[in-house]
């Protein structure tokens, strides 16, 4: 099957790409994480590699994800941009949106999402 820009949700991302990765189909993603990720991409020049995006219960129950996820909801993605560590990802991302957003700095990838107000571990 061919690829089509309604497939795409910003220059780079697919849809498809924030799936959950257990097949079930939950790939509803809010339209501000994909946004966030392609500012993310423009600002290093570099691919960016969602591994985590949209998960069903069962999924985040599986891979011992918090019960509160908002990976759950839509709302989150997990990712590593090539050859950029996860710290100054996490940074750039503090940086541009400083008073929203949640955002995790992790060892090997940084965890970004759309709740409502302001978080950061």
């Amino acid at each position: 099957m061919s690829q089509t820009m309604t497939d795409y949700l910003t220059p780079n991302f697919k849809r498809s790409e924030f799936a959950c990765k257990c097949n079930c189909g939950f790939d509803d993603i809010d339209k501000r994480v994909p946004y966030i990720l392609q500012q993310v991409r423009d600002h290093f020049d570099k691919p960016v590699i969602v591994t985590s995006g949209c998960r069903c219960e069962k999924h985040n129950a599986a891979i011992n994800g918090s019960p509160r996820s908002q990976h759950m909801l839509g709302k989150a993605a997990d990712f590593v941009v090539r050859g950029v560590d996860p710290g100054e990802v996490a940074k750039y991302i503090d940086e541009q949106w400083p008073n929203t957003l949640g955002l995790g700095r992790y060892g090997t990838f940084t965890h970004v999402d759309v709740r409502r107000g302001k978080a950061r571990w």
